[in-house]
Order: C-alpha cells, then sequence, then structure tokens
C-alpha cells in the first residue's frame, strides 16, 4: 500500500465497517487528523493506521484516553523498548480489571443460580 494513498470518509467508513460519524468522532478526539479541502475530509495512510489502532483498542475494551496515549506514543520521539513497555503495562492493567470483574460475574452466577435452587425448593413445597 502506497504511503500516498489517500481515503475519502465514505471510503475509510466502508473498509473498516464503521459509520462516517464514528470518524468524525475519532477527529474530535483527535485520533485522527484529515487533510481539509473545504468541506471534503481526505484520510491519508497515518490515519488509516491510527484508525486501525483505535479500533483494536476499542475492541480490547480500552478508554478512549488510554488509546490515543498509546497512538500517540508512536507518533513521537522514544525508545521501543519504552513504547513496548507502555504498552505491556496498559495490557496487564487492563487485563486485571477484567479478571476482577469475570470474578465478580462468576460469583454473582453462583448466588444467581443458589437463589434459583432455593426458589424451586420453595415453589415445589408448596404444591
Amino acid at each position: 500500500m502506497a504511503k500516498d494513498k489517500t481515503w475519502t470518509i465514505s471510503e475509510l467508513s466502508q473498509e473498516f465497517n464503521v459509520t462516517p460519524r464514528t470518524l468524525r468522532f475519532y477527529e474530535d478526539h483527535q485520533i485522527l487528523d484529515p487533510i481539509r479541502e473545504g468541506q471534503k475530509r481526505i484520510y491519508t495512510h497515518r490515519d488509516r493506521t491510527r484508525l486501525k489502532l483505535a479500533l483494536r483498542g476499542k475492541r480490547l475494551g480500552f478508554p478512549l484516553s488510554e488509546i490515543r496515549h498509546l497512538i500517540d506514543m508512536y507518533d513521537g520521539p522514544g525508545s521501543t523498548a519504552t513504547q513496548l513497555k507502555t504498552y505491556i503495562d496498559a495490557l496487564q492493567t487492563h487485563k486485571n480489571q477484567l479478571l476482577q470483574q469475570k470474578a465478580d460475574l462468576e460469583q454473582t452466577l453462583a448466588e444467581m443460580e443458589e437463589q434459583e435452587k432455593h426458589c424451586l425448593t420453595l415453589l415445589k413445597n408448596l404444591t
């Protein structure tokens, strides 16, 4: 893919199966920075890459502020080791949050199961 290739809002929307509103949202949050030709937005290879990373971060459950921080880290100067360590830290933090949520859900489901059994037993005794 050529670095000088550009995309319109509808082309990028179709490619990533998102709405133009989604692209404008990411633009409002400074993740995308298209070139303007009047009212027309022209997206560059950089915008396309940043969108791809933002959508991946969203699928992983990262908050928007964290997505932007991680993406911006790759635009500025810095060592790859530092960038990777920052990314690993973010992944571990998010993974720990998800594991806690999983434990909470499992506990809640177990309690619901007990309540259901108790209700079924009470119902059986009434008939």
